[in-house]
């Protein structure tokens, strides 16, 4: 590129028309002929191997001068101004004014060097050529080289560094700078191309008095282009010699070093290893969905196809959208487990006005990486069809033995999945007979399930799986979500390349973020495994050796299988759940019974003994309630608030008269106590004493009825607890919640206010259960029952804040001796140290295969500077084969240079995580990675 005062070529570009816009908002049929972007498809490779000889030297060198001297135009013109997009002020007399090079003169040649003068300069297209910098949009006067050596128009701005709106006759162009940038703050800040082009074009002016040339939808597509070279630059598909048509699906996709991938980071006889050692070499997948990243009903697959075909993280979507419709009328069969709207509500989810109501993902559980091919669109909820086809697509690209499958549905979804995998094309098949597959929910969803689901599906009871929680979808979340304002309104092949591009930079994020990751999580496992070891060996201590046996015989027998029923679940305790529910029945059945054998003790039609007891302890529920209500009502209620506080009065005081008059008929002494406590005073309809049996003198009223209120209470109190449980349970799910994840003053005000409505809820079970004791305590004496505060001994705390992989028993269930109900919480104790022990097994196996994963990608980088080949024909008017070689000289240098980069790239990653994790991982390690070997240079990438 060189510069020159102006002057008047002899001819120009006589190719008219405007930029195109941006085929996502395009609604019509393209022309194959005139779409800019479907043209440049077929140019890929032109494109790919330009931004590869820049990784070069490119044929010369050159230096731009910069300094901070004020110079007059012409010098400006003829000596110091290399960049065309420098900011140039001129002085009035009075102040500086901007101004263009352009208006000073200033003419830039391409297809030259620098000094050199063109003898057939061609203007741009009405001389009004616009090029986009970091420092503003710029009207420049461009000239193209016409000479009979010279390149096409697109070359010459390519070798400039300036990346072409089209590819025939372009009137704009960005430079190579503003675009990486871009590029790059979009990942960091989700920046939206509109809010960056307007940011340029206020640094251009800022005062909205100067006419300039839109170039936004140019940039749109500029930058979608630049983002699929880049992928396929870093791929390596422009050194294969196949070029971009050779790229197959998933290939672009960045991998995770840590995770098992047979031929390069796995010992050649890994599928002999024996299953102490075999598990280490098994695959950790989580599944979940997105409902923020939406699309809404707009363009086409026609229109704005996708540019690349499933070659990153996205399924190939013709042969996915082929699968759904074939497929669209299954019926998805109802959850047995707990009520998930994933599954029972995936055919009601509005789908009104949008192409895909979201994304299904398939990511690497252990280190929050997606998979690829494990992204698809979904287009009404979550189904099993879309998140089996992802599931199968994903695993296409892995031979491993053992898979650990984590999706909070899993035990629903994992039911009847091999025959509905028999419907999917046959490159989706997976043998999983000769395959371990077991199937997990993370570990925060898990609570929500039955309490079956929370041993069998749990990571913390199963073997060989370390501290693994399957909740990695769920972090990435937060990191893709803001761009869905963007994407949400893109044609469906924008938005699929705009998706694919974060999620590869999501993942490179993450590799060269695994050195600090495993080395924290290393560190953490040594001190928890040490401590649980200890805490189990004192724990089994006071275990007798009859108890210890049986119990590990038992839990080992489950670990092996823990979906056969007809092996007895050692984590479930053996005993019968007393609720309420089931003590008014077991106590009806009584009464039935008696009934049969002509003992009829009904003084009352409808009304039997234990429905009267029942139904007066129902009225002190009420009255409680009620007491509330009217305790917060406060002195500035209003009336509506008053009146309905005084319609449940009036309901409630005819509740009780008419329970009243049968409750003498069976204790005809509260008919005293009433009269000498009766008021005519609504306001305390909730005050009434009701007399139930545990409040009289165990004279005044028949033991039978005692008997009952004791069954009935001693039940309250059971139920009354567990709801105390799992109150504390959601307050503390709610806290950690609101503290992690809501941001901003209207989240957290509604936050607060569930976390306010659990809390009443715990205050109303705390209330009722010191009712139900009080109670028990008044009739134990009576009835003589024995009833000591060891009864109500905890065996884990309610208000412990740990996690069950964390928890530690009190030294009160150690006391030998001390042993009812102590099995499961040994069975417990027992897997948490086990998984901390495994979990170091692991770190250390995924640091190996960290270290040995550099290794072959940097000896595949290595390759590759010598597979691309380029067929080049002389230049018209040149000797034959010396334009061909001076383009092969330069083109083979720029693919060499980037080769060689990313392989010292992956050398220094080696050499630096080797260097913090030498404490951690033994020397056969080391000494088995040559890369981690080499000295760490001072600047990393």
């Amino acid at each position: 590129m060189s510069v020159s005062p102006s002057y008047e070529p002899d001819n120009q570009s006589a190719v008219p028309g405007e930029d195109f816009c941006d085929l996502s908002y395009d609604f019509g049929e393209p022309d194959p002929f005139d779409d800019p972007l479907l043209i440049w498809m077929n140019e890929r490779d032109l494109f790919l191997a330009e931004l590869l000889r820049h990784e070069g030297r490119g044929g010369y060198t050159s230096d731009d001068c910069l300094d901070s001297q004020l110079y007059c135009g012409l010098c400006i013109i003829q000596y110091h101004i290399r960049l065309p997009t420098h900011r140039i002020e001129e002085w009035t007399g009075q102040f500086f004014q901007r101004i263009s090079l352009k208006t000073m003169g200033l003419r830039v040649q391409l297809g030259h060097t620098i000094g050199e003068q063109c003898i057939l300069p061609k203007k741009a297209f009405n001389d009004e050529f616009v090029l986009i910098d970091t420092n503003g949009v710029h009207e420049i006067g461009l000239d193209f080289c016409g000479c009979t050596t010279s390149q096409t128009h697109t070359k010459q701005l390519l070798r400039a560094g300036w990346y072409p709106s089209t590819s025939t006759d372009p009137r704009s162009a960005a430079t190579f700078r503003v675009l990486h940038h871009y590029h790059v703050l979009s990942f960091e800040s989700k920046t939206s191309a509109y809010e960056f082009y307007h940011s340029l074009v206020r640094l251009t002016d800022n005062t909205g008095l100067t006419q300039q040339k839109d170039r936004y939808e140019s940039f749109m597509r500029m930058i979608r282009q630049w983002r699929h070279l880049v992928m396929l630059k870093r791929s390596g598909r422009g050194h294969d010699p196949s070029g971009v048509a050779g790229t197959s699906e998933g290939q672009c996709a960045v991998l995770c070093p840590a995770c098992p991938q047979p031929g390069k980071n796995l010992p050649d006889d890994w599928q002999d290893a024996p299953k102490a050692k075999g598990w280490l070499y098994g695959l950790f997948l989580a599944i979940d969905a997105n409902f923020r990243l939406k699309r809404r009903a707009v363009s086409s697959d026609e229109t704005d196809p996708s540019l690349s075909q499933g070659w990153a993280y996205f399924v190939e979507e013709k042969s996915y959208k082929s699968y759904i419709l074939d497929r669209i009328g299954d019926v998805q069969e109802k959850s047995t487990c707990s009520n998930h709207n994933a599954v029972n509500m995936a055919e009601t989810k509005s789908s009104q006005g949008l192409a895909a109501t979201g994304v299904g993902t398939v990511d690497c559980a252990r280190h929050n990486m997606k998979r690829p091919n494990g992204v698809g669109d979904l287009q009404k909820g979550e189904k099993y069809l879309n998140m089996d086809y992802l599931f199968f697509s994903s695993l296409r690209h892995s031979t491993v033995d053992a898979l650990n499958v984590s999706y909070d549905i899993a035990c629903q979804w994992h039911k009847h999945l091999w025959s509905r995998m028999l419907s999917l094309p046959p490159s989706h098949h997976l043998n999983y007979v000769a395959r371990t597959i077991r199937f997990f929910v993370p570990k925060f969803h898990l609570p929500a399930h039955v309490s079956k689901c929370q041993t069998i599906f749990s990571f913390n009871f199963t073997r060989f799986v370390g501290r693994t929680d399957g909740e990695a979808p769920e972090r990435g979340w937060s990191n893709i979500n803001p761009v869905a304002s963007s994407t949400k309104a893109m044609g469906p092949g924008c938005r699929r390349d705009t998706l694919d591009d974060h999620f590869g930079d999501w993942n490179w994020k993450k590799v060269v973020g695994l050195g600090s990751l495993l080395l924290l999580k290393i560190k953490e496992a040594q001190t928890e495994k040490a401590e649980h070891g200890a805490a189990f060996e004192e724990f089994d201590s006071v275990i007798s050796s009859e108890n210890r046996v049986a119990w590990k015989a038992e839990m080992e027998a489950w670990e092996e299988n823990p979906n056969d029923t007809t092996v007895t679940n050692p984590l479930e305790p053996k005993g019968i759940t007393i609720t309420q529910a089931s003590a008014r029945l077991s106590l009806a059945q009584l009464e039935a019974e008696e009934l049969e054998r002509g003992v009829d003790l009904l003084l009352h039609p409808d009304v039997s003994p234990s429905v009267l007891v029942a139904s007066g302890m129902d009225l002190e529920e009420e009255q409680r309630r009620l007491k509330v209500v009217a305790d917060n009502l406060g002195v500035h209620a209003t009336d509506t608030q008053k009146l309905s506080v005084l319609r449940t009065r009036i309901s409630l005081r005819r509740k009780i008269d008419s329970w009243r008059q049968t409750q003498l008929l069976y204790v005809p002494s509260v008919q005293v106590l009433v009269t000498a406590s009766a008021t005519s005073d609504l306001d305390n309809a909730e005050l009434i004493k009701l007399w139930l049996p545990s409040a009289l003198n165990g004279n005044a009223c028949d033991p039978h009825l005692q008997h009952i209120e004791w069954e009935l209470r001693f039940a309250q109190a059971h139920d009354t607890l567990e709801e105390l449980r799992q109150c504390l349970r959601v307050h503390c799910s709610l806290l950690n919640f609101k503290r992690e994840w809501i941001r901003g003053q209207g989240a957290n005000t509604r936050a607060q206010n569930a976390l306010t409505r659990v809390h009443a809820r715990q205050a109303a079970c705390v209330k009722r259960y010191r009712t139900a004791w009080g109670a028990l305590k008044r009739l134990a004496p009576i009835l003589k029952k024995d009833l000591s505060d060891d009864d109500v001994k905890p065996l884990i705390d309610p208000f412990a804040t740990q996690g069950e992989g964390r928890r530690r028993l009190t030294w009160i269930w150690m006391m030998d001796g001390y042993l009812l109900g102590v099995r499961v919480e040994w069975c417990k104790s027992r897997a948490r140290a086990l998984r901390w022990a495994e979990e170091v097994d692991l770190l250390q196996e995924e640091m190996r295969r960290v270290l040995q994963f550099f290794n072959w990608q940097a000896n595949w980088w290595e390759g590759q500077g010598v597979l691309q080949v380029y067929e080049s024909a002389p230049c018209n008017g040149e000797e034959p084969g010396t334009a061909a070689r001076r383009e092969a000289a330069a083109r083979d240098e720029g693919l060499r240079a980037y080769a060689s980069q990313q392989a010292n790239i992956r050398h220094r990653l080696a050499a630096r995580f080797c260097s913090i994790w030498a404490p951690f991982i033994s020397p056969q390690d080391i000494l088995g990675n040559p890369t981690a070997m080499l000295p760490i240079p001072g600047n990393m990438p």
